[in-house]
């Protein structure tokens, strides 16, 4: 532990703002002292007592509940003091300041300060001091925060059933097995002069397809979890009138972007999130790709561009009343191509035939077989539901079972470092005359990375970077 985790900690813990209920939060070793200052009286462990809160001068403060927890009894597995007071944002400051100075307020039957460095915790110090304390692991505290910053329900209840432990037992189960292949090979290490072939005998490459097919089904739900946390990011690019700004706002059943058949009317992006089927897309209308002289327009078809590069995918918008017309036809034809060109070929792109109120037998308009397509209408909605398939396809996502469990980028990364591991320790196995202390030295770096998820395998600088994404007094 780093000297700062000694100090005892203290923070509002409720969201800013004003609202019925505010709680400051203090934590550290031996609280019984300052509870007394604060509250003027022991308190029974978790249970409320209703008191008031008063300042060094006596005066009031607040009243509200005061609860004790001991250790380690508590989230942070410290002693844990909350105040619950009036949500208002002068009266928590003062009760905050009222615990800081209390902190250094000595006893006057000992001489002693009450609780010598209390200091106002940093973000997610409190989870860190849980994770720190083995109440919860690693994967546990960021589920707190996803928990915290779910957008949709199946975000939330994914996260949920991460912070009870689903993706911990089934990371620790992995592990465990994997464990037990590695005591085999290092048993066949230590003892080659006796000849018992011990992976042989105790199956090792059985052991080891089995850890495989448990690790595929795993990764499938981290990376199902991965895509409720962070969403997909879908851009709308077309020429100009192709009717991005109406998919946009069509998508997400509100008037967002400007609508005019004025070419160039969208100089900037105009973002909004929307779910389907509980996953969160980022969807992001653009300025219409082409050729400008106006100064403003080509910062925002730059932007646009931009974007389309950083994007998991994007609706490649097609004027079917434009496309219909035998004069504009074949221009456009080269126009659109060139653009299409242009497209970052890692980026999935979805041909979308707009329109279609607008042109009849439009379905039977070309397009590339190699991508997905559809035809809809923006104006009048037809066609969305399949874009909306569609787009689910594009990122990988299965109707999600009750069993998947939020995940982050870093949770799903780790898991193929373990993929990578395996199939070498596999290769080794199946060669002739395997490399045993190469097979051994992969299944440990395959366990390491599995560590890293649950935080037994971490180093300070990745604690640092998770937990100071958190909000302060959580």
């Amino acid at each position: 532990m780093l000297p700062r985790h000694n100090d005892p900690i203290a923070a509002i813990a409720t969201a800013p703002g004003r609202g019925g209920v505010g709680i400051v939060r203090v934590s550290g070793k031996g609280l019984a002292a300052l509870v007394q200052v604060l509250c003027g009286r022991s308190l029974r462990p978790r249970e409320a007592t209703y008191l008031p809160f008063r300042d060094a001068a006596g005066q009031p403060i607040d009243q509200g509940l005061a609860l004790f927890f001991p250790a380690p009894h508590s989230y942070t597995g410290e002693d844990v003091l909350e105040l619950q007071a009036h949500g208002g944002p002068v009266v928590l400051q003062l009760l905050l300041s009222r615990c800081l100075e209390a902190g250094a307020q000595a006893q006057p039957a000992t001489g002693q300060p009450a609780l010598p460095g209390l200091r106002v915790a940093q973000p997610g110090e409190f989870t860190e001091r849980a994770f720190l304390n083995d109440k919860i692991d690693l994967a546990q505290a960021e589920a707190i925060a996803d928990l915290i910053d779910a957008s949709t329900e199946a975000a939330a209840r994914s996260a949920s059933r991460s912070l009870t432990g689903a993706f911990s037992q089934e990371v620790h189960a992995l592990r465990d097995a994997l464990i037990q292949l590695r005591m085999l090979v290092e048993a066949t290490l230590d003892f080659p002069e006796e000849e018992i072939d011990f992976l042989r005998k105790a199956d090792a490459r059985g052991q080891l397809s089995g850890l495989e097919q448990t690790l595929t089904q795993v990764m499938q739900r981290a990376r199902q979890g991965a895509l409720l946390r962070e969403g997909i990011k879908v851009v709308i690019a077309g020429q100009p009138n192709a009717g991005k700004s109406s998919l946009l706002n069509a998508l997400a059943g509100a008037e967002l972007a400007i609508v005019t058949p004025i070419a160039g009317t969208t100089r900037d992006k105009v973002q909004q999130t929307i779910q389907i089927e509980g996953v969160p897309l980022h969807v992001i209308d653009t300025a219409g790709l082409r050729d400008s002289d106006d100064e403003v327009e080509r910062i925002g078809i730059a932007r646009a561009w931009d974007e389309i590069a950083a994007a998991d995918a994007v609706l490649f918008l097609h004027d079917l009343a434009r496309w219909s017309a035998i004069e504009y036809r074949a221009a456009d034809e080269v126009i659109e191509s060139a653009l299409v060109e242009k497209l970052p070929p890692s980026v999935p792109v979805i041909d979308v035939w707009n329109k279609v109120d607008c042109v009849p037998g439009a379905a039977a308009q070309p397009q590339a077989a190699a991508r997905a397509a559809v035809h809809l209408s923006a104006r009048t909605g037809e066609g969305l539901d399949a874009l909306r398939r569609i787009l689910l396809e594009v990122a990988g996502w299965q109707s999600a079972p009750e069993g998947v469990y939020i995940a982050r980028a870093r949770h799903v990364q780790a898991l193929r470092a373990v993929q990578a591991h395996l199939q070498e320790a596999a290769a080794q196995l199946d060669a002739r005359g395997p490399a045993l202390d190469l097979l051994a030295e992969e299944l440990r770096l395959a366990q390491n990375a599995l560590n890293a998820i649950t935080g037994e395998f971490t180093s300070d600088d990745l604690l640092g970077v998770i937990f100071s994404s958190f909000c302060i007094g959580k």
